[in-house]
């Protein structure tokens, strides 16, 4: 029985995930998590026990913004309970990062500025500090050795060091490839497998 680890770049799975006309909520993302997993059932020479899911993402911006067109104020105004309702579930854990405003960008390009309205354009959000919670999570695992296996879901490039860290550590890693995602052959050649998940 391998011992694992999951961890899952949130801001990576909900495109993917609504992309395929999904609701992405809690349980949706457990079910995700659990579906990573080598079962017993599915292959007893393999089978994976998980010891916890990781969840990366950023709580919503909330805060104050001039619209481009009209400069009118537009409020940003969200709880994100979700990710507290997450947090408590059985082995979850939430590392959460910063959602910054980056300022609005048009829907469409190009553009035809003599006609244009606040309703053209969409703001323009940036996480912060998760990819390096990522790789410090990680790197963590590579050295308490307290997981035989990592189960990471992303496509981001910056989690390779982490990647090659992991690995001389000892720890097989595991990427785990959507439907409608794309695994970039250079993540491909720092990982010990690819492996297809299906979306619940």
């Amino acid at each position: 029985m391998k011992k694992v680890a999951i961890l899952m770049d949130g801001g990576y799975t909900r495109v993917i995930v609504r992309k395929a006309g999904k609701t992405y909520n809690p349980d949706y993302i457990e079910r995700l998590a659990q579906a990573a997993v080598i079962s017993q059932e599915m292959n007893a020479f393999d089978a994976e026990e998980v010891l916890r899911v990781l969840y990366y993402d950023c709580p919503p911006f909330n805060g104050k913004v001039k619209l481009p067109v009209s400069g009118e104020f537009k409020e940003f105004k969200d709880s994100g309970a979700w990710l507290d309702d997450l947090a408590e579930r059985n082995l979850f854990a939430v590392r959460r990062g910063i959602l910054k405003f980056r300022g609005f960008v048009p829907k469409t390009v190009p553009v035809a500025p003599a006609t244009l309205k606040d309703a053209d354009f969409k703001p323009d959000f940036e996480q912060k500090g998760v990819d390096m919670r990522i790789g410090l999570d990680i790197a963590t695992y590579g050295d308490a050795r307290t997981v035989d296996r990592l189960i990471v879901f992303t496509a981001d490039t910056d989690c390779i060091p982490a990647f090659k860290r992991a690995r001389k550590c000892g720890l097989q890693v595991v990427l785990a490839d959507l439907p409608g995602g794309s695994v970039i052959g250079e993540l491909r050649q720092h990982v010990d497998f690819v492996r297809s998940v299906t979306l619940p």
